[in-house]
Protein backbone atom coordinates (compact mmCIF):
# COMPACT_ATOMS: atom_id res chain seq x y z
CA UNK A 1 0.00 0.00 0.00
CA UNK A 2 1.11 3.67 -0.43
CA UNK A 3 -0.10 6.86 0.36
CA UNK A 4 1.45 9.88 -1.46
CA UNK A 5 1.50 13.38 0.41
CA UNK A 6 1.44 16.67 -1.53
CA UNK A 7 2.99 19.49 0.63
CA UNK A 8 0.98 22.22 -0.86
CA UNK A 9 3.25 25.32 0.50
CA UNK A 10 6.09 26.54 -1.07
CA UNK A 11 8.09 25.92 2.17
CA UNK A 12 9.60 22.51 1.52
CA UNK A 13 9.83 21.93 5.68
CA UNK A 14 7.48 24.12 6.82
CA UNK A 15 4.52 23.15 9.22
CA UNK A 16 2.36 21.98 6.92
CA UNK A 17 5.33 19.83 5.49
CA UNK A 18 6.00 18.76 9.34
CA UNK A 19 2.44 18.18 10.00
CA UNK A 20 2.07 15.38 6.66
CA UNK A 21 5.35 14.11 8.20
CA UNK A 22 3.96 13.42 11.53
CA UNK A 23 0.92 11.92 9.73
CA UNK A 24 3.48 9.80 7.33
CA UNK A 25 5.30 8.57 10.84
CA UNK A 26 2.14 6.69 11.90
CA UNK A 27 1.19 5.45 8.25
CA UNK A 28 4.84 4.14 8.06
CA UNK A 29 4.73 2.20 11.66
CA UNK A 30 1.94 0.65 10.30
CA UNK A 31 3.90 -1.00 7.61
CA UNK A 32 2.71 1.80 4.62
CA UNK A 33 4.85 3.18 1.98
CA UNK A 34 4.70 6.76 1.98
CA UNK A 35 6.16 9.77 -0.70
CA UNK A 36 6.32 13.11 0.33
CA UNK A 37 6.07 15.01 -2.92
CA UNK A 38 6.41 19.04 -3.17
CA UNK A 39 3.73 20.47 -4.87
CA UNK A 40 3.83 24.19 -3.26
CA UNK A 41 6.30 26.81 -4.96
CA UNK A 42 6.11 24.58 -8.44
CA UNK A 43 5.06 25.75 -12.04
CA UNK A 44 1.58 24.35 -11.85
CA UNK A 45 -0.83 26.07 -13.81
CA UNK A 46 -4.65 26.10 -13.86
CA UNK A 47 -7.30 24.19 -15.86
CA UNK A 48 -7.54 25.40 -19.11
CA UNK A 49 -10.45 23.08 -19.73
CA UNK A 50 -8.87 22.05 -22.98
CA UNK A 51 -10.34 18.58 -23.27
CA UNK A 52 -6.82 17.05 -24.26
CA UNK A 53 -7.01 15.29 -21.80
CA UNK A 54 -10.21 13.61 -22.76
CA UNK A 55 -9.31 12.61 -26.17
CA UNK A 56 -6.37 11.04 -25.04
CA UNK A 57 -7.32 9.29 -22.22
CA UNK A 58 -3.84 8.75 -20.96
CA UNK A 59 -4.30 9.67 -17.15
CA UNK A 60 -2.16 13.10 -17.97
CA UNK A 61 -3.03 16.87 -18.71
CA UNK A 62 -1.78 17.22 -21.92
CA UNK A 63 -3.03 20.39 -21.86
CA UNK A 64 -0.02 22.01 -19.94
CA UNK A 65 3.88 21.58 -20.23
CA UNK A 66 4.53 22.13 -16.34
CA UNK A 67 5.51 19.77 -13.59
CA UNK A 68 2.16 18.46 -12.11
CA UNK A 69 1.86 15.41 -14.66
CA UNK A 70 4.74 12.94 -12.36
CA UNK A 71 2.54 14.26 -9.62
CA UNK A 72 -0.60 13.10 -11.42
CA UNK A 73 0.85 10.01 -11.98
CA UNK A 74 1.84 8.41 -8.50
CA UNK A 75 -1.30 9.94 -7.11
CA UNK A 76 -2.99 7.25 -9.25
CA UNK A 77 -1.04 4.81 -8.62
CA UNK A 78 -1.64 5.52 -4.33
CA UNK A 79 -4.03 3.52 -2.29
CA UNK A 80 -4.30 7.32 -0.13
CA UNK A 81 -3.39 10.88 -0.72
CA UNK A 82 -2.96 13.65 1.56
CA UNK A 83 -3.04 16.99 0.46
CA UNK A 84 -1.56 19.31 2.75
CA UNK A 85 -2.23 23.28 2.16
CA UNK A 86 -1.11 26.08 4.51
CA UNK A 87 -3.96 28.78 4.65
CA UNK A 88 -3.71 31.80 2.69
CA UNK A 89 -6.49 34.31 3.23
CA UNK A 90 -8.65 31.69 4.30
CA UNK A 91 -7.64 29.77 1.33
CA UNK A 92 -5.19 26.85 -0.34
CA UNK A 93 -2.49 27.76 -2.29
CA UNK A 94 -2.87 28.04 -5.66
CA UNK A 95 -0.50 24.99 -6.74
CA UNK A 96 -3.58 23.49 -4.25
CA UNK A 97 -6.32 24.86 -6.36
CA UNK A 98 -4.27 23.65 -9.62
CA UNK A 99 -3.88 20.62 -8.75
CA UNK A 100 -7.50 19.94 -7.59
CA UNK A 101 -8.98 21.11 -10.59
CA UNK A 102 -6.42 19.67 -12.81
CA UNK A 103 -6.47 15.95 -10.89
CA UNK A 104 -10.25 15.90 -10.75
CA UNK A 105 -10.86 16.79 -14.75
CA UNK A 106 -7.94 14.24 -15.78
CA UNK A 107 -9.68 11.34 -13.38
CA UNK A 108 -12.88 12.03 -14.78
CA UNK A 109 -12.05 12.18 -18.34
CA UNK A 110 -10.31 8.71 -17.59
CA UNK A 111 -12.82 6.54 -15.75
CA UNK A 112 -12.76 7.80 -12.04
CA UNK A 113 -8.97 6.61 -11.28
CA UNK A 114 -9.71 7.92 -7.38
CA UNK A 115 -12.76 6.27 -6.64
CA UNK A 116 -12.59 4.57 -3.21
CA UNK A 117 -8.83 5.62 -2.75
CA UNK A 118 -8.57 7.45 0.94
CA UNK A 119 -8.03 11.03 1.08
CA UNK A 120 -7.52 13.74 3.97
CA UNK A 121 -6.76 16.77 4.50
CA UNK A 122 -3.78 18.80 6.57
CA UNK A 123 -3.95 22.23 7.00
CA UNK A 124 -1.86 25.05 8.95
CA UNK A 125 -2.33 28.35 9.75
CA UNK A 126 -1.16 31.57 11.57
CA UNK A 127 -4.11 32.07 13.22
CA UNK A 128 -7.30 31.51 11.39
CA UNK A 129 -9.06 30.27 7.71
CA UNK A 130 -7.65 26.23 8.81
CA UNK A 131 -11.82 25.34 8.42
CA UNK A 132 -12.24 26.62 4.62
CA UNK A 133 -9.30 25.29 3.49
CA UNK A 134 -9.86 22.10 5.39
CA UNK A 135 -13.52 21.87 3.71
CA UNK A 136 -12.65 22.43 -0.16
CA UNK A 137 -9.85 20.05 -0.21
CA UNK A 138 -12.74 17.51 1.74
CA UNK A 139 -14.87 18.54 -1.40
CA UNK A 140 -12.32 17.19 -3.69
CA UNK A 141 -12.38 13.98 -1.77
CA UNK A 142 -16.28 13.90 -1.86
CA UNK A 143 -16.60 14.88 -5.63
CA UNK A 144 -14.42 12.05 -6.65
CA UNK A 145 -15.83 9.49 -4.88
CA UNK A 146 -13.26 9.06 -2.54
CA UNK A 147 -13.29 7.86 1.22
CA UNK A 148 -12.52 10.54 3.91
CA UNK A 149 -10.53 9.90 6.80
CA UNK A 150 -11.16 12.24 10.20
CA UNK A 151 -9.46 12.41 13.11
CA UNK A 152 -10.49 13.22 16.90
CA UNK A 153 -10.33 16.85 15.57
CA UNK A 154 -10.56 19.38 11.96
CA UNK A 155 -6.98 17.79 10.79
CA UNK A 156 -5.06 21.70 11.52
CA UNK A 157 -2.15 23.55 13.22
CA UNK A 158 -2.26 26.78 14.09
CA UNK A 159 1.47 27.51 13.42
CA UNK A 160 3.10 30.30 12.06
CA UNK A 161 7.07 30.33 11.88
CA UNK A 162 8.36 27.12 10.39
CA UNK A 163 8.64 24.52 13.58
CA UNK A 164 5.47 25.69 15.70
CA UNK A 165 3.74 22.80 15.09
CA UNK A 166 6.67 20.95 16.69
CA UNK A 167 4.93 22.84 20.25
CA UNK A 168 1.18 22.49 19.24
CA UNK A 169 0.40 19.22 21.56
CA UNK A 170 -3.30 18.87 20.51
CA UNK A 171 -2.20 19.61 16.72
CA UNK A 172 0.45 16.92 16.86
CA UNK A 173 -2.40 14.05 18.68
CA UNK A 174 -4.29 14.79 15.76
CA UNK A 175 -2.25 14.48 13.03
CA UNK A 176 -1.11 10.97 14.78
CA UNK A 177 -4.71 9.65 15.37
CA UNK A 178 -4.85 10.92 11.57
CA UNK A 179 -2.82 8.35 10.72
CA UNK A 180 -3.61 5.62 12.67
CA UNK A 181 -6.95 5.98 11.45
CA UNK A 182 -6.09 5.93 7.52
CA UNK A 183 -3.38 3.05 8.26
CA UNK A 184 -6.66 1.04 9.96
CA UNK A 185 -8.73 1.84 6.85
CA UNK A 186 -6.34 1.14 4.18
CA UNK A 187 -5.87 -2.15 5.84
CA UNK A 188 -9.81 -2.94 6.16
CA UNK A 189 -10.28 -1.79 2.32
CA UNK A 190 -6.60 -4.04 1.48
CA UNK A 191 -8.51 -6.77 3.59
CA UNK A 192 -12.18 -6.90 1.34
CA UNK A 193 -10.01 -6.61 -1.94
CA UNK A 194 -7.80 -9.73 -1.29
Amino acid sequence: MLVVALNGSPKPNGNTAQSLKIVLQELEKEGIQTELLQLGGKPIFGCKVCGKCAQSKDRSCPGHDDELNPILQRVFEADGILIGSPSYFSNMTPEVKAFIDRCGIVNGANGRLLTRKVGAAVVAARRAGTNFVFSSINLFFGITEMITVGSSYWNMTLAHKPGNVQQDEEGIRTFQTLGKNMAWLLKKINQEQS
